[in-house]
């Protein structure tokens, strides 16, 4: 069968400090980083064993915190890369780790999913690495929480970045009515798809795709339908993916989550971002990324994200 894993272990650490985000400077001990290396290093092996059952699989690694600062996640995407059985494997990142790894990597098959953090990083430091995934051919997307006080800042990430990367925005909805017109309109600019981010689609009983070839793996082996619902739908390493493979329409009320309403078959997203769905890189519009200028409106009206403030 053909399936997407997202995989996510014991990692519970950051490097950043972001106040929208629980895992911010946090720490892990010795022995949670232990068992996250071993438990990853099961999964790799695994995965690698499935070549012989026929599955083809994608597999995206979205950690609580940051994984690339730690080698067992660069060898593991490296080894996973040059299998061939493996369509995709990509990681979502900050991208504060070195990149002198990724030559080892398939660039076919590899990718990124980078996040830009203003005020936790300069951004000719983070644009110094999107420019070294660049030049080395390695497909990656480049985004960040669409709070005001950064607009300022994302405006000039998209100024700068060469025109053919994807610059998406995810919609800041901690707040009922966050965004004015103008805010819309501004963040639309910088990504076309904004808002369909903004959005919060309905979807219970509603067909979905999580639990019958999309899975949620934990560090453990158990499998859950999504990160939103957590129904534990079995053991990896027991019951195998036909074990766990069977319809499931969505039990939740709404889905607002990238990485969750992507696999929802009625919105049909593949014709936004084809088979660059799981690294967030659109297809469609890409002379557009290039072309955009900072709206008069927050020049001559002194707008927030003219400020940054």
């Amino acid at each position: 069968m053909r399936a997407v894993l997202y995989y996510r272990g014991s990692l519970s650490s950051c490097n950043y400090d972001c106040p929208y985000c629980p895992f911010g400077k946090k720490k892990d001990s010795a022995e949670t980083l232990a068992r996250d290396r071993e438990q990853l290093s099961r999964f790799v092996e695994w995965v690698g064993a499935q070549g012989a059952s026929g599955h083809r699989l994608k597999i995206f690694f979205n950690p609580y915190g940051e994984g690339l600062v730690h080698r067992w996640y660069q060898t593991a995407m490296a080894e996973l890369s040059h299998m061939e059985h493996v369509d995709k494997v990509a990681i979502q990142t900050n991208l504060s780790a070195g990149l002198d790894w990724t030559d080892g990597l398939n660039r076919d098959k590899a990718a990124f999913w980078a996040t830009y953090h203003p005020g936790q990083v300069s951004e000719e430091a983070f644009l110094t690495r999107c420019c070294q995934l660049h030049s080395r051919g390695i497909p990656f997307s480049v985004g960040s929480v669409g709070v005001k006080e950064a607009f300022r800042a994302i405006a000039s990430l998209r100024r700068t970045l060469p025109s053919d990367v994807y610059v998406w925005v995810n919609a800041f909805k901690d707040k009922a009515d966050y965004y004015t017109e103008a805010d819309r309109s501004f963040l639309s600019g910088i990504d076309p798809h904004f808002e369909r981010n903004l959005m919060d689609y309905e979807s219970i009983g509603r067909a979905c795709l999580a639990g019958e070839s999309v899975f949620y793996v934990q560090g453990s082996g158990l499998v859950k339908r999504c990160y939103q619902d957590r129904q534990v739908l079995g053991h990896l390493y027991r019951d195998g993916l036909e074990g766990l493979s069977r319809y499931r329409p969505c039990r939740m009320k709404s889905c607002g989550c990238y990485i969750g309403y992507i696999h929802m078959p009625e919105l049909n997203l593949e014709k936004i971002y084809g088979e660059q769905l799981l690294e967030r890189i659109a297809e469609t519009g890409t002379e557009m990324y290039g072309a955009w200028r900072e709206p008069g409106l927050a020049e001559q009206e002194g707008a927030h994200y003219s400020r940054g403030s």
